[in-house]
């Protein structure tokens, strides 16, 4: 299998990773325009088991060091695979959280509050299950918590920008969206990434029996979101928290090909971070690989800022709002790449 051992490498596939999870959700942007967030998913959940298949069996399957795919995931422990498909199981409901709160409140609100908050939740709880692997704690946290400061500038903005467009009273919309977010980055930073890392091998090279690389773990992941889904998102379509239930078989009548195509596409992209966050994690340490890849919160701002337009119009006072979330974004990630120096 594919093995990294150079930081600097693992620190460039995680900035891969937090391009991928910082862009995924302008799949849903786009789709959304004639298509229903619940019908996007179905594809979304397609192609994250795609794409974690087609990688197990291409780079997680050749190389002399660690084991190959197949080999590997029949000599899995069962409980290490019922944490990655737990894993599995809870990011993907977070993750339909995270898909609603984005088409209650725009990508530039959902994203730095939910993920941002995951990545101070998920970063501790992956430290806390491979404190071996943390470089230096104090300059981690201090990194952790200048991005919890940009996510309480974010939420800040959006509040000005929902009070100027209700005309100065509460909307009752904007905070819904909020708490859906914080509710999505709660389940997610708690959830997901502690679980799958916690059944990984930490010797790349010569993998210990029982315990999954990372591209089994991927797939056994895959599969727990993806079977989870005909849950998950049953009753996001059945019962949805604004506008008429979904039905099932619009996927096929009111679909085509373009539409399907944006869905995989989404979860193609979404998993490729996912992938090398969990490859980087070798060289990285996976509190640090997945802090990294959750500061996709600053990549998708700028695309809901700058390429959408949600922040078009805002009151005085907004702008610096958002120039200070950015700029602690980007001393937080400083202080997460230097923490492993």
């Amino acid at each position: 299998m594919l093995t990294i051992q150079s930081y600097p490498v693992a620190v460039i596939l995680c900035f891969v990773t937090m391009l991928c999870w910082g862009s995924w959700g302008n799949t849903q942007k786009l789709a959304s325009r004639e298509w229903k967030y619940q019908l996007f998913y179905w594809d979304y959940g397609l192609g994250v088991l795609l794409s974690a298949l087609v990688m197990a069996f291409t780079i997680g399957s050749i190389g002399s060091e660690g084991r190959g795919f197949l080999a590997d995931i029949s000599q899995a422990g069962t409980n290490h695979m019922a944490l990655a498909f737990l894993g599995g199981v809870l990011f993907n409901l977070s993750n339909i959280l995270l898909v609603i709160a984005i088409d209650i409140a725009g990508l530039a609100v959902a994203f730095p509050i939910g993920v941002g908050l995951a990545l101070v939740v998920g970063t501790l709880q992956t430290a806390f299950f491979r404190p071996g692997e943390v470089g230096n704690a104090t300059q981690l946290y201090i990194g952790v918590a200048l991005v919890a400061v940009a996510i309480v500038l974010n939420a800040l903005a959006y509040k000005k920008l929902m009070a100027a467009k209700s005309g100065g009273g509460k909307s009752g919309g904007s905070a819904f969206g909020i708490v859906i977010s914080v509710v999505a980055g709660l389940l997610m930073g708690g959830g997901f990434f502690g679980l799958v890392s916690k059944g990984m091998i930490q010797n790349f090279a010569a993998p210990e029996p029982g315990l999954m690389t990372p591209y089994t773990a991927l797939v056994v992941f895959a599969l727990g979101l993806f079977l989870s889904n005909f849950v998950w998102n049953t009753i996001a379509s059945k019962k949805p928290v604004r506008g008429e239930p979904v039905p099932v078989s619009d996927y096929f009548t009111k679909g085509n090909l373009r539409l399907h195509a944006v869905g995989v596409l989404g979860g193609t992209v979404w998993n490729i971070g996912m992938a090398f966050s969990l490859i980087a994690a070798s060289a990285a340490g996976a509190a640090l690989s997945y802090a990294l890849g959750q500061c996709a919160t600053m990549v998708a701002a700028v695309w809901g800022v700058f390429i959408w337009k949600e922040f078009k119009g805002a009151p005085k006072g907004t702008s610096p709002l958002l120039a200070a979330m950015f700029i602690t974004f980007f001393i937080g990630i400083a202080f997460l790449v230097i923490s492993k120096l």
